[in-house]
């Protein structure tokens, strides 16, 4: 296969250690998915659930014959660890890295960049999905691929209360990424709009 894919992975747990789950996309040049996995991998940290949803993307790729890849994930750890910017202190991690680099080095042409969160939603979805029904999926229910990347507020910005008509300017926006932000809630409890 000539063709350029595209590999999403996401992975994560609730605990950390605690159940985890995987979720893999592979995408044609042209964007179009491939392949959809979700799979549930019993207990282990977010980090170790990260590494396994690389090497389970790059085994699938490789099933499929692919020869040139982009690897996309939204753990800056593991993408910095697999480019060799930050170092694999951890043992049981250690494992994990080295079967990534034996799979990663396969490809005639690979780079794996930072994606973040909201450009990475079927793989977390996926993961998510099959963490609640433990077990595999191939699809994303409520796949919300069609809504609106989160955007940040911006500093001016009025928000202003249905319920009790209270209205506040946004002076300092926050630091946090836009998928990490919360919606701002009055006093009287209801959602603040903007």
């Amino acid at each position: 296969m000539t063709e350029t894919l595209t590999l999403e992975f996401d992975g994560g747990s609730r605990g950390n250690p605690g159940p985890a789950g995987i979720g893999i996309v592979i995408r044609a040049a042209d964007g179009t998915p491939v392949l959809t996995i979700g799979r549930y991998i019993g207990t282990a940290t977010n980090n170790v659930a990260e590494y396994r949803a690389l090497i389970a993307v790059m085994e699938e790729a490789l099933k499929l014959g692919a020869r040139k890849v982009i690897i996309r994930g939204d753990s800056e750890l593991i993408i910095k660890q697999m480019r060799g910017e930050y170092r694999v202190k951890n043992p049981d991690l250690r494992v994990l890295y080295d079967e990534a680099q034996h799979l990663f080095h396969q490809f005639d042409e690979a780079r794996i960049e930072h994606n973040l969160r909201h450009k990475n939603e079927l793989a977390d979805n996926l993961y998510n999905l099959a963490m609640k029904k433990r077990g595999e999926v191939t699809e994303a229910e409520d796949s919300p691929m069609d809504t609106p990347a989160p955007v940040a507020p911006k500093t001016g910005q009025i928000f202003s209360c249905a319920r009790c008509g209270v209205r506040i300017e946004l002076l300092t926006p926050s630091s946090l990424r836009p998928h990490q932000l919360k919606p701002f809630i009055c006093q009287c409890g209801a959602p603040m709009n903007y």
